[in-house]
């Protein structure tokens, strides 16, 4: 069996490029995490919006020890112990409450609260969280608003997160408070419906060469 993948303190450092996936069939979810792998994109994060999502890190943590996978649409609280208990890595959330802030943060996995507003990053850096996810990354303001929050809140790093592609990925990979990006176009669903993990390889390896 391979070693498994270590992990580092921040989630910003695990890829410059996150594939946020939604796995319907947890059966999907081994063939799916091994395309990514070989592809050059170790760290999964797994939304939790299906019934089968829990199942899916599950079996993906338990089998397949070269990724890093982590729970993604962490909400409410009580999701934080089910993502541990199922094996994540690492928690992402769309947005954050104390509540869900204090149980990732008690969790002792690395996380990214999501915030959209500048008022969300201050109340963070506040609390001592200087990793977040921006989202949804276009719909609130994109490289723009990134680029006008590094100069007054330079401590501020993000992972941007929702409508980027692999065109728009390198543009944010630029920016000095950028760690990362997640993004879904290296798992269309044409191309897991067909379960053509060939497909998802090779997308998943031109995303892992994108940073500038």
């Amino acid at each position: 069996m391979a070693p498994m993948a270590s992990v580092p303190s921040s989630v910003l450092d695990l890829a410059p490029v996150v594939p946020v996936v939604v796995i319907e069939d947890a059966a999907d979810a081994v063939p799916l995490a091994r395309a990514l792998v070989a592809g050059g994109l170790p760290a999964i994060e797994v939304t939790l919006r299906t019934p089968a999502a829990l199942d899916a890190v599950r079996a993906i943590a338990a089998e397949v020890p070269e990724a890093v996978v982590g729970a993604g649409t962490v909400v409410p609280a009580a999701k934080v112990g089910d993502a541990v208990a199922a094996g994540a890595r690492f928690l992402v959330s769309p947005g954050w409450t104390d509540a869900l802030l204090d149980a990732m943060r008690a969790s002792g996995l690395p996380f990214l609260p999501g915030v959209s507003t500048a008022s969300e990053v201050v109340a963070l850096l506040e609390r001592g969280v200087r990793e977040m996810k921006f989202f949804p990354a276009e719909a609130a303001g994109g490289r723009a608003y990134l680029t006008s929050l590094a100069g007054p809140l330079p401590q501020a790093r993000f992972c941007p997160t929702g409508g980027i592609s692999a065109a728009s990925a390198p543009a944010y990979l630029a920016l000095s408070n950028v760690g990362c990006v997640g993004g879904t176009w290296m798992v269309p669903p044409d191309a897991v419906a067909a379960r053509d993990w060939a497909r998802v390889e090779s997308l998943a390896r031109g995303a892992a060469a994108l940073r500038p």
